[in-house]
C-alpha cells in the first residue's frame, strides 16, 4: 500500500462530497488541474504546503484529512488506534487535557 494513494481516495471522497470538479479545488489551490488528478490517482507525492491548500479549498480541517488516511493505513495494517489520545501520551508531551 503507498500513503499517496491513500491521500488521492481521501481528498477525491472530500471533493466528491462536496460536488466539486477537479478544476474547481484545482483553482481555489492554485494547484495545476493536471498534478491535482495525478495526486488524486496516487499517480504523485503531494507537499505539505499543497495538501493544506487542498484541505482549504475543499473547506476540510487538514487534521481530518490526515486522520482519515491514518485511520485506513492502520486499518491495512491491523492496528487498532484509539479514538481519544491516552492520558500518558498526553502528560509525556506536556499538553494539558480538557479536564485539567
Amino acid at each position: 500500500m503507498l500513503l499517496r494513494q491513500q491521500i488521492g481516495e481521501v481528498l477525491r471522497t472530500h471533493r466528491l462530497h462536496k460536488g466539486m470538479t477537479l478544476r474547481q479545488v484545482a483553482g481555489k489551490a492554485s494547484v495545476a488541474l493536471g498534478y491535482l488528478s495525478e495526486v488524486e490517482r496516487g499517480q504523485k507525492e503531494v507537499s505539505s504546503e499543497i495538501l493544506q491548500s487542498v484541505a482549504e479549498s475543499l473547506e476540510v480541517p487538514l487534521s481530518l484529512i490526515i486522520r482519515q488516511v491514518s485511520d485506513r493505513v492502520a486499518a491495512v495494517e491491523g492496528v487498532y488506534i484509539p479514538d481519544t489520545v491516552p492520558d500518558e501520551f498526553v502528560s509525556e508531551a506536556g499538553l494539558v487535557s480538557e479536564n485539567s
